[in-house]
């Protein structure tokens, strides 16, 4: 175990699609009045792909902010993992198609599907990956994305006034103690996988005249079953990883979860008693970008409270499957480069 060092990030970038839907976009076609989606989601608007942008190139502006961010270059990465659950296509993976558009040739490419736990989950095989390899890969990108308005039924009001598009990613890599990542723990009941899903498209319904017909290639939520679940995982995810740590909320410094829907988020967040200023919520201006979520909250809190060396945050993030994960992170002072900045663009990017 020649590289057993600590791992934690070294840069972030974040990218969202230029094109928004407001609340009055989304609210007729939903049969609800945009008052309604205020009230019960938080959202208020939500980023929207070009019809010439898949999921992977967003997630490839986002990889290119973070590298040029943590003050490297493409040669540099070693490993490129996406987590996704809109990928371009059933195969090949979609970080193979982020890699050609970044030109990040020496990594290896592969994607993770865990839902809106992707990125975590694909942060720990990254953390595992850089201290075990014995092939002295250093640096690795993992980045979290959506396009979920390719998956949304309109009139659907339970998905189509939450969901949204954006990508986020993270350099990791070493780090001095006591930065870095720790307490990693992942869960998942598949016994729960029909709550949240896709139905059509797989090896199980694949694409026909009748799938199309009735739309099951658009994203079906049970929201009640789904609100319940985040109502029991969240807390116990908090609680947990406070224990194993041997700490309380008040050695933490920012609680960076997943950003399913504002307002029951920060409801659970008050039952919990994490004080507002430092929970991170992003969704009221973004909605749920999934896999992207967790990230984009993280580079967020990075960039504009911002997060200090040695401040510790807490990680939770849950998801369709149904999948769910916490870390401790100890932040290492990275840069974050979040949309709407102008520094560090990504005109790298092939096309």
């Amino acid at each position: 175990m020649r590289n057993a060092h600590r791992i934690g990030v070294l840069g972030m970038g974040t990218y969202l699609p230029s094109a928004v839907r407001t609340n009055a976009d989304v609210a007729e076609g939903a049969g609800v009045t945009p008052e309604w989606i205020s009230e019960r989601t938080g959202v208020r608007k939500r980023h929207v792909a070009a019809a010439d942008e898949a999921a992977s190139d967003l997630a490839a502006h986002a990889v290119c902010s973070a590298v040029r961010a943590a003050g490297l270059d493409m040669a540099d990465i070693g490993l490129l993992i996406c987590g996704t659950s809109t990928p371009d296509e059933l195969g090949p993976a979609t970080a193979c198609r982020i890699q050609t558009l970044t030109a990040a040739s020496g990594a290896v490419a592969l994607d993770v599907s865990a839902a809106c736990s992707g990125w975590l989950f694909a942060a720990k095989v990254a953390h595992d990956w850089l201290r075990t390899t014995e092939e002295g890969t250093r640096y690795a990108v993992v980045v979290g994305v959506e396009a979920y308005s390719r998956f949304l039924d309109p009139a659907d009001r339970g998905t189509a006034v939450l969901f949204a598009d954006g990508a986020a990613a993270a350099v990791l890599g070493p780090v001095p103690e006591p930065e870095g990542f720790s307490q990693f723990s992942l869960g998942s009941d598949g016994a729960l996988a029909d709550r949240v899903l896709i139905p059509a498209g797989g090896s199980r319904r694949p694409a026909s005249a009748a799938t199309l017909a009735g739309r099951d290639h658009c994203i079906r939520m049970d929201g009640r079953a789904i609100g319940r679940f985040i109502t029991d995982v969240f807390p116990r995810l908090i609680t947990a990883a406070l224990d194993r740590a041997g700490l309380s909320l008040n050695d933490i410094d920012c609680v960076v979860a997943h950003q399913p829907n504002p307002v029951l988020l920060r409801r659970v967040g008050a039952d919990l008693g994490i004080p507002d200023d430092r929970l991170v919520v992003v969704g009221d201006e973004v909605g749920n970008i999934g896999a992207a979520s967790t990230p984009y909250a993280l580079a967020h809190a990075a960039a504009t409270r911002p997060l200090k060396p040695g401040d510790r945050v807490l990680l939770a993030s849950f998801g369709a499957g149904m999948t769910w994960g916490s870390a401790l992170l100890t932040w290492s002072g990275a840069p974050a480069v979040t949309a709407g900045t102008t520094a560090l663009t990504s005109p790298g990017v092939a096309r």
